[in-house]
């Protein structure tokens, strides 16, 4: 199976190399998206077949197929347009993965981040790009948890400009000006508005867009030990959180630099899934809690220390949904911060999705020369599933009583 993926912008009258030229006019069957059909249509050979590039995707792969055995001695070609450069976040990538034998030519342009900076002479080879055509916020979140000083975010229709402005708001990323470019190389269509992230937010952008945020400071990086202050807390309750030196110890005690999926089961305030955010934001959190009110502390806090991202379920952890195939599935790091009495069952629980070198760590509080129930049930649990623990960690804060935090592993 041969593709040739050629590049296109928004330009009603598009310019093509006279190799590409040439290739269209001697070409049979040709596929894109319905706006690219508008465009090219009219450099199109009279007897040409349109495969319009629409999901699901599957439906276009099976006609791919379907076609291309009908070529004689593989002479044959699909024609693909493509926006911008196809190898830039673009559809000659998903042919890639679903034809990984075929044979691939592209032909690009620029994209339209190059595009928009172009327009603003703005050096972009330091820009941190992130697609959200299709695609969830957590490569956005991260970009801006790690203070990327400059942003190009490729949007849709859902994660417009404006969306884009409103969630860095509520999280308060608030030292970015923003630029939006609509219609990129369309002559007649195309706008390029500088704007403050409060602007854009009120506003309405033509699709298609993308966008370029610059920090319009240097912006400093979260602190390395969040102050137990600084978290919202439940009824005001000041040990309801796991306090600033044990959720470093007990962050250092899940290896959290090498792991990908962290469940904080019995979150609280969230201090824990909040200061991993921070500090790790590769991380895909779930963080689970039984008790209701703990859904507006936990947001509260995201707010206040800029951690988006945070996946939260309320309810029983006994009761949720962690099958294969939900979105919660596979962890490799597990903190399990509340258990009210039933460690053992979730331990279980956990232990149908850990990954395979995945670790579990509980911490838990130490009457002098007495184990806890807590400790008590980590150990039965431990022998019970045949867990294998790792040494504890002993630590006394003030007058407090000692904190063992516990860990182990298949």
């Amino acid at each position: 199976m041969r593709f040739i993926v050629i590049g296109i912008t928004d330009n009603p009258h598009p310019w093509f190399s006279p190799e590409a030229m040439e290739i269209i006019g001697q070409g049979k069957v040709f596929s894109g998206g319905r706006r690219h059909h508008e465009i090219v249509m009219p450099l199109l050979p009279l007897d040409a077949q349109w495969i319009d590039i629409t999901v699901p995707l599957s439906k276009v792969f099976d006609e791919y197929r379907r076609l291309s055995p009908s070529w004689e001695r593989g002479e044959g070609a699909f024609i693909v347009f493509a926006s911008g450069d196809p190898l830039f976040f673009g559809f000659a990538n998903t042919l890639r993965r679903e034809f990984p034998d075929a044979d691939i030519k592209v032909y690009p342009t620029f994209n339209s981040l190059q595009m928009l900076a172009h327009r603003l002479v703005m050096p972009y080879h330091d820009m941190h790009i992130v697609s959200l055509t299709g695609r969830p916020w957590p490569e956005f979140d991260r970009a801006l948890i790690e203070r990327s000083p400059k942003i190009g975010l490729l949007t849709d229709r859902d994660h417009t400009p404006s969306a884009v402005a409103k969630r860095m708001l509520t999280y308060g990323y608030t030292y970015y000006n923003m630029y939006v470019g609509e219609h990129l190389g369309n002559p007649e269509l195309e706008r390029i508005t500088t704007l403050s992230l409060e602007e854009a937010a009120q506003l309405d952008f033509a699709m298609p867009n993308c966008v370029i945020l610059q920090a319009s400071r240097s912006i400093p990086h979260p602190l390395f030990g969040l102050p137990d202050s600084s978290f919202a807390l439940l009824d005001g309750r000041e040990k309801m959180i796991t306090k600033m030196p044990i959720r470093l110890l007990t962050l250092q005690a899940l290896d959290l630099p090498k792991r990908h999926v962290l469940w904080d089961i019995g979150f609280c305030t969230g201090s824990v899934s909040i200061e991993a955010r921070l500090l790790f934001p590769h991380l895909h959190i779930e963080a689970f809690e039984i008790r209701p009110e703990c859904e507006a502390i936990i947001q509260e806090n995201m707010r206040r220390h800029g951690a988006p991202g945070i996946n939260i379920h309320i309810g029983d952890f006994l009761q949720t949904e962690v099958s294969v195939g939900s979105p919660t599935e596979s962890p490799d790091a597990v903190f399990i911060g509340g258990h009210g009495g039933q460690l053992k069952e979730i331990m279980k629980k956990v232990l149908t999705v850990l990954a395979p070198d995945g670790v579990i760590v509980m911490n838990s509080v130490v009457a002098p020369k007495v184990l806890t129930d807590s400790h008590k049930l980590w150990d039965e649990a431990c022998a019970e599933l045949g867990l294998r623990q790792e040494p504890p960690i002993r630590i006394q804060l003030n007058d407090n009583h000692p904190i063992t935090i516990l860990r182990c592993k298949r």
